[in-house]
């Protein structure tokens, strides 16, 4: 009770904690942010992880005078393994696996199966070509692949 006496006739400023966050009302979106900021740090981390075979998602990007991006003794760990790449509108993915065992798909911005040939990119954005197991038994704790994606002008 004392105490109480003692801080209330005290003569400092008293502090509040607490603080009202309004809104923004400038047509800000928060979500539109956070998920722009959530994707900046998965491309980090996958650019990061490029420098490794058994990480993943990985990103990747083709050389300026290339078209292909190799990426050889890759390690999938896990049952998938997902690889970021920014092509631009007008070209063409293809994805080839050395190993029958492993789907390649595309899963962003849309589903497609790179069995069917080459896909044909539609606008300039984030595309997430997925490889996962499908083979016919269990895969092994660290299945060994090589894979080529080709990005070409169509």
């Amino acid at each position: 009770m004392l105490l109480t006496t003692v801080s209330s006739c005290s003569s400092e400023p008293s502090i509040d904690n607490t603080q009202v966050v309004e809104e923004p009302t400038d047509g800000f979106n928060r979500d539109s942010q956070d998920e722009k900021i959530e994707s900046s740090i998965q491309n980090s981390y996958a650019r990061l992880a490029s420098k490794r075979s058994d990480i993943c998602p990985k990103l990747i990007q083709k050389e300026v005078d290339t078209q292909v991006v190799e990426r050889n003794s890759e390690v999938m760990v896990n049952s998938y393994c997902d690889y970021f790449l920014y092509p631009t509108e007008g070209q063409d993915i293809s994805v080839s696996v050395n190993d029958r065992r492993i789907e390649a798909l595309l899963i962003i911005p849309t589903i497609y199966d790179f069995a069917n040939g080459d896909y044909a990119v539609e606008s300039y954005d984030k595309h997430v070509i997925r490889l996962s197991y499908d083979g016919a038994t269990y895969k092994p704790a660290n299945l060994v692949y090589d894979v080529v994606v080709t990005v070409s002008e169509n």
